[in-house]
């Protein structure tokens, strides 16, 4: 049986006993695995794959606070009946990150799994969280 929901579970890809982010792999829920850590014969393979997901995925988050800042700025400064402009577009950037990091982890996914089956054996009858 899948798990819920991504944002649920802190999870891209879910399954009954594990769980795979951008940072970490998990086994079940006490045994996780820091991808960044693993080093030597271990060391992640694809590794610069997900460093790209994750910088997107940052910098999203990073837009979408200072939209909210600016946000509550221009709500006490524009006149009434001016638009939000900087917020749209800062907004909509920060959107593109978030779709820009979906796709690339979406098309080298299964790359990434094989290339690292130490890693990711249990997880080949997951999906992916919504």
């Amino acid at each position: 049986m899948i798990r819920g929901s991504s944002t649920i579970d802190n999870a891209w890809w879910v399954g009954d006993s594990f769980s795979a982010d951008l940072w970490r792999v998990c086994t079940n829920s006490t045994n996780c695995t820091e991808i960044n850590e693993l080093t030597g014969p271990e060391a992640f393979e694809g590794y610069s794959v997900m460093q790209a997901v994750q910088a997107t995925t940052i910098l999203s988050t990073i837009l979408s606070c200072i939209s909210f800042l600016i946000f509550l700025l221009q709500l006490f400064r524009l006149k009434q009946g001016e638009r939000f402009v900087l917020t749209s577009i800062i907004q909509l950037m920060s959107c593109l990150c978030v779709m820009i990091g979906a796709s690339i982890y979406t098309d080298r996914r299964q790359d990434l799994h094989q290339q690292n089956r130490k890693l990711y054996y249990l997880l080949q009858e997951g999906s992916y969280g919504y």
